[in-house]
């Protein structure tokens, strides 16, 4: 490849600009998305088309047409597996003017084909597709012609081909068929959602148009990084058709334009024919840093930069930043190394969970549901979700609304819990989607980490693979070999070539969760609740340097059952309602739990309430766990945030958006300051966990709260703790605290004042299925159109208000008898009917 001199003027943001509005409003290349068609589909066995929507999926398509039913409903998914193994067609027409013809280049650009597609335009072959992580782009100036165009694109049965290739091997690979195929692993089920294995066009098609130069990427380097200054270099990878002298420039939204070349010589940029980089340097004085949430603002610079020829624009790019500085400190300590990131030079504990695609079929998951997922994230106090490996590179609404939420995304590449082909033509496949997928997110602030894989080492060293397909010692060398070079050599190889600054994990986890070192190293995936049937308390003490997985599962609210299951289906002995529970032993894990501390119920309503008292209940006691070892453990993400369907699952908020009892019990445990009560010993600790950057003194009281209502003060003292820190800051004889007091009757309840801000802790020494609770009667105040005061006479257990429409502030909390009030907030769609509110506890359970 020749290069151009690369020329790099040096711009002050804030004293050379000039007034937006004398610029152009027009750019001379010209993108035409062809989304809106009309597209028509059909089985290419068959002879008659149906109506299209693109971007879409087949399944999607079929269902629109009345040709299938509602996928997700009842037991429908088992009937509609013949789809994958057909092949689909998908056709449109595109008129090309005589001006539009004469482009020097018209290229069509394909963001998403899942997955094996073969592309005609006007019966001309133009592309073999075989990955849905990869943009396509084709130059069909010689195939295309003044007037009517033919695009027509064939989609080939993935099933088949993935079988194809598996036959190529003399051995099988654990993951089956899907492992050949890149597309989204999951699609292919899991043990939280089904088996829709799709095809289609899944992202936009557009037509570029373009003569003199295209601006293919826009990359910045954060040269500099301090409180007076920033120092950047936006590189601009172009392809010049037309030789000649031309000027990159970057505008802001208020009104304001920097152009490289305006006032001094030789500030211009020679390109010649052919790919080629050009760099302009700028200083930004007095910047404002991206900063995580619960840390400050997530602040952004958003450019629109560009080339400009003469008078003409050419192309132009949009790019948004976020300055900071990012690093993944790893340091041998006298119980292992350490696993935590510093942000802006701040050590900090990461909360958040794990994320999942949002929808079986991703088209139709509308921009603002990104919106909603990283506000949910945000009010939930996390600062950090993981992109799991089994799902897809999410939209970039994703990341979009992350970077202005402040959420920082631990980014995994697709691959999850099974090994992978190693033959060069799949190498050079993922090679090309990882170029497409990184050029396209790393400018964003949100991206903490590249993961290479989820649980592929973890599966190979522990899972026992090599007895179950009973390799030889030269298939295990093979597959290994394969695997390394993969994950240790090519990703993390083209990673560096396009973003060197960025962070590479190989594989998460780094150990297996019955091993020593996953709980002193690295970071962890402790399952021995749930897959182990640990009971919820050996969160206490297995708890590593980064918990980057750990969960349980619940119920979604009977609302979401109901909208897939018919009434009749709504028990355990339906097949139906087993089919929205993936995991093949889920109930019954749920209600070995749920046995050990509930009652357990009878009414199917109750039973999804105490399952996701339990599920909440066993992550509470996680985070804590957790963000009490600070700085020891660093990072605590749980699986998992969403669904992608209605199911019984680890979420922590259903597919059609309504939060569980988790979510609300995480949003307390994510706090920024908590106040976290601890057994140990005969003594009952009680730890302040402070996020803060600030240093944090007061009074902490402790009270016997009964049941029935009045309280007594147990202690009350001063205490002071540092910033970023965990520390105990009371420490008492459980049996003096307790003297003469029926723990079945009464919470503790440990308060804290510093300043004027209050915190506050419930603890109950016994298990809920022993509490022996009072019937509460409730009262409520409004105080304006969205908020009301709720208040008990005595104390209620976990308090669940059932409002159709509506999200409450807080949900399944304890609230203190006496009448001592509290404050709920109302959102959603309806107006707020507050006689459609049903109120339950612990207590209506029987």
């Amino acid at each position: 490849m020749t290069k151009s001199p690369v020329i790099k003027p040096l711009v002050i943001l804030s004293v050379l600009v000039v007034n937006f509005i004398t610029l152009p409003s027009f750019s001379q290349n010209i993108t035409r998305s062809l989304h809106s068609g009309p597209w028509q589909f059909k089985n290419v066995k068959e002879k008659k088309w149906f109506t299209a929507t693109v971007p879409g999926t087949v399944h999607t398509d079929l269902f629109t047409n009345k040709l299938i039913p509602d996928p997700f409903f009842g037991n429908n998914e088992k009937q509609l597996q013949w789809i994958e193994n057909e092949d689909w067609e998908y056709k449109t027409n595109f008129t090309i003017s005589k001006k539009e013809l004469e482009n020097k280049h018209i290229e069509l650009e394909f963001q998403g084909l899942d997955t094996y597609a073969k592309v005609y335009l006007n019966d001309s072959l133009i592309l073999r597709a075989n990955n849905m992580f990869r943009t396509w782009i084709v130059d069909i100036k010689k195939a295309t012609r003044k007037g009517n165009n033919n695009l027509r694109i064939v989609f080939e049965s993935a099933i088949k081909k993935g079988k194809e290739e598996s036959k190529k091997l003399p051995y099988t690979l654990p993951g089956d068929e899907k492992v050949f195929t890149r597309k989204a692993q999951y699609q292919y089920g899991w043990d939280w959602g089904p088996r829709f294995v799709t095809c289609g066009i899944w992202k936009d098609v557009k037509l570029i148009f373009w003569n003199r130069a295209k601006i293919l990427d826009v990359n910045y380097i954060q040269k500099t990084l301090n409180d007076s200054i920033a120092e950047l270099s936006f590189i601009y990878t172009v392809e010049c058709e037309k030789p000649g002298t031309y000027y990159p420039y970057a505008s802001l939204p208020d009104g304001k334009a920097v152009f490289a070349g305006m006032s001094l010589e030789n500030e211009n940029v020679t390109l010649i024919k052919g790919v080629q980089k050009v760099s302009v340097d700028y200083y930004i004085h007095r910047p404002k840093l991206w900063w995580s949430n619960g840390l400050g603002e997530a602040n952004l610079y958003n450019f629109t930069i560009g080339l400009k020829q003469e008078a003409a624009f050419i192309d132009t790019q949009h790019i948004s930043i976020g300055l900071r500085t990012i690093e993944l400190v790893q340091e041998k300590d006298d119980k292992g190394q350490s696993f935590y990131f510093k942000l802006n030079g701040v050590p900090i504990f990461m909360k958040g969970a794990n994320y999942i695609p949002p929808d079986n079929f991703f088209p139709r998951v509308p921009k603002h549901k990104y919106k909603t997922i990283a506000e949910q994230a945000k009010d939930a106090h996390m600062n950090m979700l993981r992109v799991w490996g089994g799902g897809a590179y999410a939209d970039d609404a994703f990341y979009d609304e992350c970077d202005k939420n402040g959420i920082l995304v631990w980014q995994d590449f697709m691959f999850a819990c099974a090994m992978y082909p190693g033959d060069s033509a799949f190498v050079a496949n993922v090679k090309n989607e990882a170029i497409d997928n990184v050029n396209r997110l790393k400018n964003h602030a949100c991206i903490a980490l590249w993961c290479g894989n989820n649980e592929s080492d973890e599966g190979w060293k522990n899972w026992g693979w090599q007895k179950q397909y009973n390799y030889t010692k030269s298939d295990s060398a093979k597959i290994w070999n394969d695997y390394t070079n993969l994950f240790h050599n090519v990703i993390p190889k083209t990673l560096g070539s396009i973003a060197p600054k960025n962070i590479y994990w190989p594989t998460s986890p780094s150990t297996g969760w019955g091993r020593k070192e996953s709980l002193t190293q690295g970071d962890s995936h402790y399952w021995g609740v749930w897959w182990g049937m640990e009971p919820f308390e050996i969160y206490n003490k297995k708890v590593g340097r980064f918990m980057s997985e750990y969960g349980f599962q619940s119920m979604p609210d009977i609302s979401t059952l109901r909208k897939v299951l018919p009434e009749d289906d709504l028990n355990f002995d339906s097949a139906a309602f087993k089919n929205h529970q993936k995991h093949p032993t889920g109930f019954e894990t749920i209600k070995t739990y749920m046995e050990r501390d509930y009652k357990v119920p009878i009414k199917m309503e109750d039973f999804i309430y105490v399952s996701q008292l339990l599920q909440a209940r066993g992550m509470k006691t996680a985070i804590e766990a957790h963000r009490r070892a600070k700085p020891y453990c660093m990072g605590t993400l749980f699986w998992q945030l969403n669904d992608c369907w209605p199911v019984t699952s680890w979420s922590s908020i259903d597919y059609y958006g309504n939060p569980k009892a988790v979510y609300y019990e995480t949003k307390k445990s994510f706090a920024p300051v908590l106040l976290s009560v601890e057994e140990k010993n005969d003594s009952v600790y009680i730890y302040l966990i402070n996020d803060q950057q600030k240093d944090l003194e007061g009074t902490i009281t402790l009270a016997i709260q009964l049941f029935s209502g009045p309280g007594y003060i147990a202690g009350n003292e001063q205490f002071k703790t540092k910033a970023n820190s965990s520390t105990v800051i009371g420490k008492y004889a459980k049996q003096k605290l307790l003297s003469g007091f029926d723990p079945a009757t009464f919470s503790l309840q440990a308060n804290i004042t510093c300043n004027k801000d209050f915190y506050t802790a419930n603890y109950i020494f016994e298990k809920p299925k022993n509490l022996k609770l009072l019937k509460p009667n409730f009262h409520i105040k409004m105080i304006d159109a969205n908020t009301f005061e709720l208040s008990s006479d005595v104390f209620a257990k976990d308090v669940y208000l059932n409002l159709p429409g509506s999200i409450v502030s807080d949900n399944y909390f304890d609230l203190q008898g006496g009448h001592q009030p509290k404050q709920i907030r109302i959102s959603g769609d309806q107006k707020t009917d507050l006689s459609k509110l049903t109120i339950r506890s612990l207590f209506d359970v029987n």
